[in-house]
């Protein structure tokens, strides 16, 4: 679908040798820095409860995190850019639009994410400078969140399996009580782990969320499998939490006699805004929307796979305000099957980015 709208619109296309995520350069051959912008257009394994004319008609798979408007804004800044390209062949008084990269990127919601497939693709090829946008209910419409430093968390997957004799709970002396065992995993392990690491301001958690082991309630199970995620703002605290944990973890269950079975996944590290290239956007936004419209953004532990383009080349990424200004109840949140936006905010959106990339590639 998105292949046909830039074809619709005369603009290249580039599918991925994979065939999922596709780039769109508009103006290749112009002079200026290439600006690139980013949309993801995964989905998530939730059934779409709202009734919207746009709702999923796919059972059990919605967006539910604003995918579709992220595609949508970003497919409208580069026909709106392309169009005002054209037009300044005619008019020297339009601003110039020098090249710009529009990246389509899947899996942002699958850890370690899509990214890396698009820059090997070459998404980040001869590119200075990249933006993301990103909706956020807790903004109104309007509203645009931009923030230097870290904006998103690092999100690690911690997966501990532990096994033993097992036996009868008749007789728990005879054996190795693995849930016991696990009961001290999820009680003494998080605060442990943040005791060695710094969180600077709390911002690092480790919290497991799932438990499975027993099937019956006078079996000692042979194994336990805990689960959950380790998020941290600070890249320093994230490179070296995988160290820290699993020793920890050794440590607490040391009095146990059981094997112990680690499985660390490292997925994004922190989205850490490039200040020259968010300045861009906060000025962008002041001529688009007015000053007022320019909020500073909370810090979120909620993970972004943005952070590896931002290992090859500055960028900035950004919240876009999705909630009516009139909404008289509390919005839903990202990632459940009620959440919408007010439809305004693609406009907004689109806008937006147009004014950052003109902003960007201003003669300095």
């Amino acid at each position: 679908m998105i292949a046909t709208r830039l074809e619709v619109a005369d603009l290249p296309v580039r599918i991925n040798p994979s065939r999922v995520g596709l780039l769109s350069d508009i103006a290749a051959d112009a002079p200026g820095p290439r600006i690139a912008l980013r949309a993801d257009i995964d989905a998530l394994p939730i059934t779409d409860s709202k009734s919207a004319h746009y709702s999923s008609r796919v059972p059990g798979v919605t967006h539910a995190c604003g995918h579709d408007a992220h595609t949508t804004i970003v497919l409208g800044a580069g026909i709106a850019l392309d169009a005002l390209r054209r037009a300044g062949h005619d008019n020297p008084d339009l601003p110039r639009v020098g090249p710009v990269r529009l990246i389509f990127q899947p899996s942002e919601e699958k850890a370690p994410g899509g990214a890396r497939a698009m820059i090997e693709a070459g998404g980040l090829d001869d590119v200075e400078a990249i933006i993301g946008m990103h909706c956020d209910p807790t903004l109104t419409v309007g509203q645009i969140g931009v923030r230097t430093g870290a904006i998103t968390s690092a999100v690690d997957c911690v997966e501990i399996v532990l096994h033993g004799p097992g036996g009868h709970t008749a007789r728990p002396h005879l054996t190795v009580d693995l849930l016991e065992a696990a009961g001290h995993v999820l009680v003494d392990l998080p605060a442990r782990v943040l005791e060695r690491l710094p969180s600077a301001e709390g911002h690092a958690r480790l919290v497991f969320a799932m438990v499975e082991g027993g099937h019956a309630p006078n079996v000692i199970p042979t194994q336990v499998r805990i689960a959950g995620t380790f998020r941290t703002l600070h890249r320093e605290v994230w490179e070296a939490a995988r160290e820290v944990i699993t020793s920890t973890l050794h440590e607490v269950l040391a009095p146990y006699p059981i094997t112990i079975e680690v499985n660390y996944d490292s997925g994004p590290p922190p989205v850490v805004n490039d200040s020259s290239v968010t300045d861009v956007v906060a000025r962008a936004t002041a001529s688009a929307l007015g000053p007022q419209a320019v909020i500073e953004a909370e810090p979120s532990l909620g993970g972004e796979d943005f952070s590896f383009y931002l290992d090859h080349v500055k960028g900035s990424y950004c919240r876009l305000g999705v909630t009516s200004p009139d909404a008289t109840q509390t919005p839903a949140a990202l990632h459940t099957s009620m959440f919408d936006i007010d439809e305004r905010a693609l406009a907004v959106g689109v806008r937006t980015l147009v004014y950052a990339v003109l902003e960007a590639q201003k003669p300095q």
